[in-house]
């Protein structure tokens, strides 16, 4: 696997996990969501193939420019 593929996976795990430990702690400390936990879940996985698609086109781009 492509050193670039592997670190947009990760980012795309960490936004995912980011998201969901955000939406339990709103849940723990404010209330209901107006979604369950499969909704969560679901929102969850367009969170990773957002942030993973954003990583891999953006990290080439600030390689080349020096600034990772």
């Amino acid at each position: 696997m492509r050193p670039v593929a592997k670190s947009s996976l990760l980012w795309g795990v960490v936004g995912t996990l980011t998201f969901l430990v955000g939406a339990q702690g709103y849940r723990l400390l404010i209330g209901a969501l107006p979604t369950g936990y499969i909704g969560m879940i679901a929102i969850g996985l367009v969170v990773e193939t957002t942030v993973g698609t954003v990583s891999y086109v953006v990290e080439p781009r600030l390689a080349a420019k020096g600034r990772t």
